[in-house]
């Protein structure tokens, strides 16, 4: 067989901007769980098991999902019209520069609009960056390789901003004021800025899906329909498809993304707080929940490097999911029902492991899909399970945790956490058995 060609300097690039774009997409939406909590104290006044608290935690995970969902679908079909490059570039600046803007937030309506612009672009940028690398690879080892390692850039976003948070707890007050304070979640806020600074530069030299662009400038490139996702031919993959990325996001909204608001809770938090001044609790309960969080996103990394190797190993795109789903749905709500509710170090390791099964199944998807559409369809097709199974649907778990935690005993997030993981892995779980495989000449429409 013979060998792939070296990778050209515009496949570097593209491969550069896309794991960038990878990367600051779980880093835009992982600042939520770290700065919530301190950012409802400021801008409400509300405090941690309240309804009040527990209803704006629930709207600021819902609602920009929700917008996320409704707009990311119009951008992966804008995608299909207008091309991979356009879209990609332009939805990447949309959220960098709301997230800056969210920094400077004055009320929790002006933050919620702000998190609900970052999370557009967000939804926007992850269709057309899959697209467009599975264009630009068309050699199937190669570009199941490519489409593991670049979205393994994501959990190194979640990395990031796990890091860029606590820099900003333990420097903060040497940075200028905002609004005559110097409150680490609106930094770690800002910083969100970062990827809009080389894709100014880069952008001149970013080139268009080859196969796409071919199709349009002879004219026969078909015109994106969402109906067509319920042809008989798509019918079952779309629908399938569309509720198991349900159940990959609603293990993370329900579960892992509560992770760090359950830490303050812990014994062994309360002890390390005990006597402390206010603003020093503060403190310490954002650098423990920080270092919780940086185990989860650790295994989210490797959890998508563990794909990316599968993928070009096992061809059957079922057992390989059964891999992440089977473990996840007996270990997971297990997590989130013992060492979540009374023991620090342990959750550390459980919550690696969480992250590892439920973060290697975002990779799964980006993988699965694109081989699943024709070229036309392939923008809106990944669009549709995205954002209407994903962003839409599967959040609403978030929604579904906030309301549980209010029946819980002693009001436990963890013990509601649990019950909803075991939720969506259940019926992830089960539906895994149908999920068609991808068509061997998906890659010559």
């Amino acid at each position: 067989m013979p060998t792939p060609p070296r990778f050209t300097s515009v496949q570097w690039t593209v491969c550069i901007i896309a794991s960038i774009g990878f990367a600051f997409d779980i880093y835009e939406l992982l600042m939520l769980p770290l700065i919530v909590r301190p950012a409802l104290a400021d801008l409400v006044g509300a405090r941690p098991g309240t309804p009040e608290f527990e209803f704006w935690v629930g709207m600021l995970f819902f609602l920009p999902a929700m917008a996320g969902g409704v707009f990311g679908l119009l951008g992966g079909y804008l995608t299909d019209l207008w091309g991979r490059r356009r879209v990609l570039v332009i939805s990447i600046l949309l959220y960098a520069f709301s997230a800056l803007a969210a920094g400077f937030a004055t009320s929790i309506e002006m933050l919620l609009f702000l998190r609900c612009t970052t999370f557009i672009g967000v939804c926007v940028e992850f269709v057309a960056a899959v697209a467009w690398l599975a264009e630009l690879f068309p050699e199937p080892k190669r570009r199941e390789a490519v489409l593991g390692f670049t979205q393994a850039f994501s959990s190194l976003g979640g990395l990031l901003v796990t890091g860029a948070n606590y820099l900003a707890i333990q420097y903060g007050d040497k940075l200028p004021a905002i609004h005559e304070g110097h409150e680490a979640w609106r930094y770690t806020l800002i910083s969100g800025v970062i990827p809009a600074l080389p894709l100014i530069v880069i952008r001149p030299f970013l080139p268009e899906s080859p196969q796409w662009a071919e199709k349009k400038a002879a004219g026969t490139l078909q015109r994106p329909s969402i109906r067509a996702l319920f042809a008989p031919e798509f019918r079952r993959t779309t629908i399938l498809a569309t509720l198991m990325f349900a159940c990959s996001y609603g293990a993370a909204f329900g579960a892992l993304q509560h992770t760090p608001r359950i830490v303050p809770s812990l014994p062994e938090v309360k002890t390390l707080t005990e006597g402390k001044p206010l603003p020093e609790q503060k403190k310490i309960e954002q650098e423990v929940a920080a270092e919780v969080n940086g185990y989860q996103e650790i295994g989210g990394l490797a959890g998508r490097f563990l794909l990316a190797v599968l993928a070009v190993r096992i061809v059957s795109r079922r057992a390989l999911l059964r891999i992440f789903q089977i473990p996840g749905l007996i270990l997971i709500p297990l997590v989130y029902y013992f060492p979540a509710r009374d023991n620090l170090e342990l959750l550390k390791w459980g919550i690696f492991a969480a992250g590892l099964l439920t973060v290697g199944q975002f990779s799964f998807w980006g993988n699965y899909l694109p081989r699943v559409y024709p070229l036309h369809l392939r923008g809106t097709g990944e669009s549709f399970a995205a954002n209407i199974g994903g962003r839409m649907i599967g959040t609403s778990a978030a929604l579904l945790t906030t309301w549980l935690t209010t029946m819980m005993p002693g009001r436990s997030t963890a013990i509601a956490a649990a019950l909803v993981a075991l939720l969506v892995y259940a019926v992830g779980t089960a539906l895994c058995f149908g999920l068609p495989e991808p068509r061997d000449d998906a890659f010559t429409d």
